[in-house]
């Protein structure tokens, strides 16, 4: 498998909340990293962030394009999830994928909604 077609494997897992999927697509010692927002090491701290508290049911992530140089994949796309204050995540997102081997050892997620507060 091509790291490219691991992203999409990861990504396919999300959009099924399919936590096996996405687990075994990463190391043990993955790092998850969202500036601003948390920290995580470990393959333990990254499924319990599969299925945020905040949210509800499955997200809606679409990939918009990737490109791979060497041992990085990134990806940008567009996610979408029902919270369960009842309010939308809309946004777009860039990830970046660190490998070893075949398998995702860091990832940085930098998120953004697409409506801010204030905005028209």
């Amino acid at each position: 498998m091509t790291h490219k077609e691991t992203v999409e494997s990861y990504m396919d897992g999300f959009n099924k909340l399919d936590h096996a999927k996405i687990l075994a697509c990463l190391t043990d010692d993955v790092i998850w990293e969202m500036p601003g927002f948390f920290n995580l090491l470990g393959k333990e701290q990254f499924d319990k962030e599969i299925e945020n508290d905040a949210f509800e049911g499955r997200p809606v992530i679409t990939l918009i394009r990737m490109i791979e140089e060497g041992d990085i994949v990134i990806a940008e796309g567009a996610v979408i999830g029902k919270m369960k204050n009842g309010g939308i995540l809309d946004a777009v997102f860039c990830d970046v994928f660190h490998f070893r081997g075949n398998k995702i050892k860091q990832l940085t997620t930098y998120l953004m909604s697409k409506k801010q507060p204030g905005m028209l």
